[in-house]
């Protein structure tokens, strides 16, 4: 896949393009790369990740040759700054979009998974970086499980998983799907600030309607109906006839049993 990787996006408007055989997370190294001054939409990415990252700093694996990770660099401009806490949502959306052009039905369980058919197939970490007030960097992290053989071990599972593969019935080509998400990427960007992307988020979000239990790190459970979005990304339940809104945290989403 790397070998391919600068011709496939050629197309694109990257500003460097950094490839790794192996590495720990490619998070790591794009933040570290943008502390060196690295420019707007400057990518990496690795066939094989041996200690990437997820949400409460659990741990993200992905096998040689049959995942995709990788890591995008942004300098945020004023008007994405004052909508930061959208970058999460506009990764999500971003790669709903690429898997619904090969005739998925994916689905974003807020915050920041994807799943098809109720199970998870991609996990999305956005890594910001401020300068006192001021938003210097984001990074927006993926990992996508995309050939069979791809999917954690089930011990290693918090949810139930699956990959590209499976859910297709057929083999796809890694660079193609990479390209597809930062196609999709170049064009919601610039809607950020206008209402679309929560729109949108809401739209392809999982368990609408649904009673699911919501765990916030030590504090109580809260258990209600997943009612949408506010417009700062943060989910609303319906809790005994009130609407309560959680915002980011360590939060995880499971239905209600």
């Amino acid at each position: 896949m790397l070998k391919k990787l600068p011709s496939v996006l050629a197309s694109l408007p990257l500003a460097d393009l950094r490839l790794f055989d192996s590495i720990g997370s490619t998070n790591d190294e794009a933040l570290a790369w943008a502390a060196e001054g690295a420019r707007d939409f400057s990518l990496v990415v690795a066939d094989e990740q041996t200690t990437g990252r997820g949400r409460a700093g659990r741990k993200w694996v992905t096998p040689q040759g049959t995942a995709l990770a990788f890591s995008l660099i942004l300098r945020p401009a004023p008007a994405e700054a004052d909508s930061s806490t959208l970058f999460t949502g506009l990764t999500a959306l971003v790669l709903v979009d690429a898997l619904k052009k090969r005739g998925l039905k994916p689905q974003i369980k807020w915050p920041n998974d994807i799943l098809l058919n109720r199970k998870k197939v991609a996990g999305i970490l956005v890594e910001s970086v401020w300068t006192g007030d001021a938003l210097d960097t984001v990074v927006l992290g993926m990992g996508v499980n995309v050939l069979a053989g791809s999917n954690p071990p089930d011990d290693a599972l918090l949810f139930p998983a699956t990959n590209l593969e499976t859910e297709l019935g057929r083999s796809l080509k890694r660079a193609e799907l990479l390209r597809d998400i930062l196609s999709a990427l170049v064009g919601w960007r610039p809607k950020m600030s206008t209402g679309e992307v929560v729109k949108a988020w809401e739209e392809n979000l999982s368990f609408r309607g649904e009673q699911v239990q919501v765990t916030r790190g030590d504090e109580e459970p809260l258990t209600g109906r997943v009612m949408g979005l506010e417009a700062d990304g943060s989910l609303r339940l319906l809790i005994n006839d009130k609407i309560v809104t959680v915002q980011f945290g360590e939060i995880h989403l499971r239905p209600a049993v």
